[in-house]
């Protein structure tokens, strides 16, 4: 049985940079119960817990920025103690990605690479272009920019990003993606969805999507300004998934797109 609903946010790597302006969004917004952090240092007054399990215990949906590392480990945790997910980390493999989902069968799990409802809204347009604009006349190209301590890429909502486009278009993005261009690549083929990564300073995080055709060129952008704007939706939807029985959800369900 699920916790009883009392709006109590845990939040996991409570110390970092996300972590601590999570905490702070969900001071704000409900109860916080604390968090785990592997440097053992904590934002404010929060309480320290020694670990997942534990603050699990004590929370009724945990916030998990953490690391695609952890995501495994984390669902069996998480599971184990039916406490509603909330993850925001990316770059996780397949098997991790099959965790995730053996753990929605018991638990509330909402899964996204960007909790900013800008973003989320681009992925929606992304899609519809994919379905409208004919994959042989216009190319479709993603370019991404994220701060130097960013470790994965192209980032995950540059992949959702490249997702939308190929659902739209009827077909998977592993078929047409084409990523890191480098030497000689021979000219661009039909249907294939571009990415291009760049890193440096502290971006917080800057996507636009173009397609371009022979006469005309059409680009989407989003650019991130504040880290909060990450914050302050993952707290929004950690409130709605508490309302949710198990299963797993993505800020599309959360934002009734």
């Amino acid at each position: 049985m699920l916790h009883a609903m009392t709006n109590r946010i845990g939040i996991a790597g409570i110390s970092g940079r996300m972590g601590r302006l999570l905490a702070e969004e969900a001071a704000t917004a409900a109860i916080l119960t604390g968090g785990t952090s592997r440097s053992g240092a904590v934002p404010g007054d929060a309480e320290l817990f020694p670990d997942l399990n534990a603050l699990a215990a004590e929370s009724d949906v945990v916030i998990d920025f953490t690391h695609a590392s952890t995501v495994a480990t984390h669902a069996a945790v998480l599971a184990g103690a039916k406490t509603p997910w909330v993850l925001g980390s990316t770059g996780y493999s397949a098997q991790d990605a099959a965790a995730i989902e053996a753990a929605a069968q018991i638990i509330p799990i909402i899964a996204a690479p960007n909790f900013c409802t800008g973003v989320n809204l681009l992925l929606i347009l992304a899609e519809k272009l994919g379905a409208t604009l004919p994959a042989d006349r216009y190319d479709a190209e993603i370019l991404e920019m994220h701060h130097r301590q960013k470790v994965d890429a192209p980032s995950g909502t540059a992949l959702a990003l490249g997702h939308a486009v190929a659902a739209g278009r009827g077909v998977k993005l592993d078929d047409v993606i084409v990523s890191g261009r480098h030497g000689h690549t021979g000219p661009r083929r039909d249907g294939e969805i571009g990415f291009a990564t760049l890193r440096g300073g502290q971006i917080i995080g800057s996507h636009t999507l173009s397609f371009t055709a022979g006469d005309e060129q059409i680009s989407l952008a989003h650019h991130a300004l504040d880290r909060r704007v990450f914050a302050t939706g993952a707290v929004r939807a950690a409130l709605w998934l508490q309302t949710q029985p198990p299963g797993l959800y993505t800020m599309r369900d959360f934002l009734a797109l």
